[in-house]
């Protein structure tokens, strides 16, 4: 994901996601959540709204299960240029394993509801990237990809975003400035 991404800024949601975000690649176009469970993808498309640019939400299945109603905003906007992907492992990993029912949920489907235009399901680590860098370069409306984790390693997860809040947020902050259309 992180690779096929330059300027855009992507909004890492809580957890794991973000803590591996920031271990693989720090950018000051990346800005991870600390808190806010269930809030990236609200933060991304407020983003892509006040901006018009393009905006990629990385959310995780339990975030997107705790506010689904961040869909129906974003899908709302036939013209928000947001890429929404959400990475299911069925778990709530970094708060102890808990299990999330999303694999009884459709999300594709809910997405498609809410006004998505484009609508996409992936198992295979190959295809996301494929997928990921077609759709970053010509996203420009609602845009979400579910993807379904079959392996995962925890035994060692990156360490807790701990920076300071303030300086990270003035360093997001003066990225979108500096990139502004």
């Amino acid at each position: 994901m992180i690779e096929a991404t330059s300027v855009e800024p992507i909004i890492f949601t809580t957890g794991y996601s973000c803590r591996i975000a920031r271990n693989v690649a720090d950018r000051p176009n990346h800005f991870y959540m600390t808190g806010s469970m269930g809030l990236a993808a609200s933060i991304g498309t407020g983003i892509a709204m006040s901006s018009g640019r393009r905006v990629v939400v990385v959310d995780g299945d339990g975030a997107l299960t705790m506010n689904p109603g961040c869909l129906l905003t974003a899908g709302a906007s036939a013209h928000l240029p947001i890429l929404h992907l959400v990475l299911d492992d069925g778990l709530y990993e970094s708060t102890g394993g808990q299990s999330v029912p999303s694999r009884r949920i459709n999300f594709t489907a809910l997405a498609e509801a809410a006004g998505y235009s484009d609508v996409w399901h992936v198992d295979d680590l190959g295809k996301l990237k494929d997928l990921l860098r077609s759709e970053v370069a010509r996203c420009a409306s609602p845009t979400f990809v579910h993807c379904e984790l079959a392996e995962r390693d925890t035994a060692n997860p990156p360490p807790r975003v701990e920076a300071d809040l303030t300086q990270h947020h003035l360093r997001f902050s003066r990225h979108l400035a500096s990139t502004s259309a």
